[in-house]
């Protein structure tokens, strides 16, 4: 079943403004974007929720590790080759992105961003329901009980957003090509 790419002109009304903004902000369109304007609903809450992980007090590369963490499990290419733009664009070290990147999950060269890799991992295959002695590890790399609960946020954010990229079939856009 195939989902439109909706512009500005043909999104719902309750769309319209937010791929307006998205548009500006990004210089471009996502198709990702696009298709969820379908669902009005699920393109403002993966907004709002998005905007809500950006802003808590994980640090940015912590962010774009849980991010990649979950593309990667998730088979997610729209969100491996966005964020790997991202991460490209902090400066973030090679090694750690060909790890990021590679499914069979092989140690991050950081062991700080390692331990939220983990963390987040262990938050998804228990559902939440870690064990004290992996909630320790975590607080050991010098993150909060406040950042424990962000992952589970960067979880509910990137859940929504690389599932429906996956129904939706969204493509690799041209500007990210080059990070596919």
């Amino acid at each position: 079943m195939p989902f439109p790419d909706h512009t500005p002109d043909t999104a719902p009304p309750a769309a319209r403004r937010a791929l307006e903004s998205v548009t500006e902000r990004l210089g471009y369109r996502p198709a990702a974007v696009a298709r969820l304007a379908t669902s009005p609903h699920t393109l403002d809450g993966f907004l709002k929720i998005s905007t809500i992980f950006e802003s808590c007090t994980l640090d940015p590369l912590s962010r774009e590790v849980l991010i990649m963490t979950m593309a990667t499990r998730n088979d997610c290419h729209v969100c491996v080759a966005m964020h790997t733009a991202k991460l490209t664009r902090m400066g973030a070290d090679p090694a750690l992105l060909a790890a990021l990147r590679d499914r069979t999950n092989p140690p991050l060269p950081d062991e700080r961003l390692e331990a939220v890799r983990r963390f987040t991992l262990e938050v998804l295959v228990s559902a939440g329901a870690v064990d004290d002695e992996a909630l320790r590890d975590f607080l050991s790399y010098g993150y909060t009980e406040q950042n424990a609960l962000e992952v589970v946020l960067g979880i509910g954010a990137y859940t929504l957003s690389t599932l429906a990229n996956r129904l939706t079939g969204a493509p690799v856009d041209a500007p990210l090509a080059a990070f596919a």
